[in-house]
């Protein structure tokens, strides 16, 4: 059975990109997209997928509030962000919301695919382009 993703974007052009990649792959299947988070809160309840991805930016209701609710709803839900933001305040916010994944968009095309398939499974996802960064931020400094 393919995961079922609602993907939420306020950019249609942008949605229709990563609904064609994920369409490409065998095991995914979109199974809603909206254009903010106040939709995407309407199109997950309806839709009942495994997985929602949501951008951070987005009218009504942003990312971050659209994560905490989708999460109370139905916590079988995982919640994976894919946005232009690279701040690790917005990394860690998303986090704290519920997420479990969080993909920058210059790394969609390489890593997407395998960042839906962690997060619909359980597992935590981080661009690797964060990953350093969190990595060296946990770190103690050494005197």
């Amino acid at each position: 059975m393919p995961i079922r993703i609602v993907l939420a974007d306020p950019h249609s052009s942008y949605r229709r990109v990563v609904s064609e990649l994920i369409d490409s792959a065998e095991d995914m299947v979109v199974a809603g997209e909206a254009r903010d988070g106040h939709d995407a809160l309407l199109v997950t309840a309806l839709a009942r997928p495994d997985l929602v991805i949501l951008e951070m930016a987005m009218p009504r209701v942003d990312g971050l509030q659209a994560c905490r609710r989708i999460r109370a709803a139905n916590n079988r839900v995982q919640v994976l962000a894919l946005t232009l933001h690279n701040d690790s305040c917005y990394v860690q916010g998303m986090l704290a919301a519920g997420a479990l994944g969080y993909v920058l968009k210059q790394d969609a095309f390489a890593h997407l695919l395998a960042a839906v398939r962690e997060v619909a499974q359980g597992r935590p996802y981080l661009s690797p382009s964060l990953s350093g960064e969190f990595v060296h931020g946990a770190l103690p400094v050494s005197s």
